[in-house]
This record gives C-alpha cells, sequence and structure tokens, in this order.
C-alpha cells in the first residue's frame, strides 16, 4: 500500500513540474548605423554571432536593432552586454560598447503588467469610495 502511494505521489508530481512552461526572456537591442560601421561590423555579423539563439533583425529608415530570444535563465541586460562580439578584422567588443540601448522586453512586460494591475485597482477603489 505504501508503495502504491508513494507511487502515486511520485507520478503527480512529475506531472505537475513537466506541465510548468518555461518562459523564454526576449531582449531588443538597438544600435546606431555610424557606431557599427566605426567599429567595422554589421547587425547581420552580430546576428551571427548568437546564433545559438532565436534571433532576428530589424533596419531601414530607423535604428537597426536586433532581437534576441533567450531560454529562461538569469540573463539580464548589463549580462547580454558583456557578451564579446567580433567585429571584421578579429578584434574583440564587448555589445555594450556597440549598442546604443539594451532593453529586457520580458521585464518591462512585468512592470507594466503590475503598473496596469495597481491603477486598476485604485479605479476600483474610488469607484467603491464614489458609490458608498
Amino acid at each position: 500500500m505504501r508503495l502504491l502511494v508513494s507511487f502515486i505521489v511520485c507520478f503527480l508530481f512529475s506531472i505537475s513540474v513537466s506541465g510548468q512552461e518555461v518562459e523564454n526572456k526576449t531582449f531588443l537591442v538597438l544600435f546606431k548605423t555610424k557606431e557599427l560601421s566605426k567599429v567595422n561590423t554589421s547587425l547581420k555579423s552580430i546576428q551571427d554571432q548568437f546564433s545559438s539563439f532565436a534571433t532576428k533583425t530589424y533596419s531601414g529608415n530607423s535604428d537597426p536593432a536586433l532581437l534576441i530570444e533567450v531560454p529562461s535563465c538569469d540573463f539580464d541586460e548589463c549580462f547580454l552586454g558583456n557578451f564579446l562580439i567580433e567585429n571584421d578584422k578579429g578584434k574583440n567588443f564587448q555589445l555594450q560598447e556597440i549598442a546604443l540601448r539594451l532593453f529586457d522586453l520580458t521585464e518591462n512586460q512585468k512592470t507594466l503588467q503590475a503598473f496596469l494591475s495597481s491603477y486598476e485597482e485604485s479605479i476600483e477603489k474610488r469607484k467603491n469610495t464614489k458609490a458608498e
């Protein structure tokens, strides 16, 4: 009987653990075209160096941008900024030296949701206070 109960508990625990979805983190890196030219590199070259992650590049009339999706981990903007980027001549630069700005879009989304929730709660409190 103990064996059966322990088996059921282990089975339920494994189902609950495997059911949790892993949240990826998304970073937005903005560049200045002049800065990329100054260090002799391109957005495509930087994207290729992040080939182990899912990436997308955007360029055109605005500043070049690189979206990097990292599997769930303890990455933040500072850690990502310390990544070494090799230019066309083989010299290494830290990403933060080349990039105009680094944004953690996942963290910013959580912060926005927290602000919206607190704002909606304050509106509800006002409505309840006026109704009384």
